[in-house]
């Protein structure tokens, strides 16, 4: 993970215990990225969609999500992906793991997303159009309430994505991707 993105999973840890529950599931992942990472918000048709989005999370506690209190997040990626399967508690009595089964799977869709661009660390876009890939978990029950298409976030994500990804190959291209005389202002000998 990008020290950002550890950045999240920390904040998302932290907000669901304080909120008393069982697990981290993907409307903290959702909350924790809409708060701490800056790039996950350059993804959203602006402003007005980050705000609705947060003013849901934070009702979370005292609106519609007590009906998520004290029970497991589960959707579709349980059937999907077998970390998820790996993820599920392991003859402890019933007690549930950190994560809920659709948490694993978003954060699993990172990954997998940051190895297919080539790249070795997972970032908040990655983690959330995880988030957003899933049609039954909560935060995509978030980001609905708050008018925002899941598929269309998904769409806006891959775009940014391989924007990057044609970025770094111009640099590359052009003599000025790391390695490159020149490259961060130094020389390559200078590099770190």
């Amino acid at each position: 993970m990008t020290p950002s993105l550890a950045v999240v999973v920390a904040g998302a840890r932290r907000r669901a215990l304080r909120d008393g529950d069982r697990q981290i599931d993907t409307a903290h992942l959702l909350h924790s990225l809409v708060e701490s990472d800056p790039d996950v918000g350059d993804v959203f048709e602006g402003g007005h969609q980050l705000a609705r989005i947060l003013g849901y999370l934070a009702q979370r506690s005292i609106g519609y999500g007590l009906r998520w209190q004290r029970s497991v997040e589960d959707s579709g990626a349980r059937r999907l992906l077998p970390a998820v399967r790996e993820a599920e508690p392991q003859g402890d009595g019933g007690r549930a793991s950190g994560w809920s089964p659709a948490a694993v799977a978003a954060l699993e869709c990172a990954f997998r997303r940051a190895a297919g661009r080539g790249d070795e660390r997972a970032r908040g876009f990655d983690l959330l159009a995880g988030v957003a890939a899933d049609p039954e978990n909560r935060a995509v029950e978030v980001l609905r309430r708050a008018g925002v298409d899941p598929v269309a976030l998904v769409v806006r994500i891959d775009a940014r994505s391989e924007a990057q990804v044609e970025g770094r190959v111009d640099a590359l291209g052009d003599g000025s991707g790391a390695g490159s005389p020149g490259a961060f202002g130094v020389e390559p000998s200078q590099q770190v």
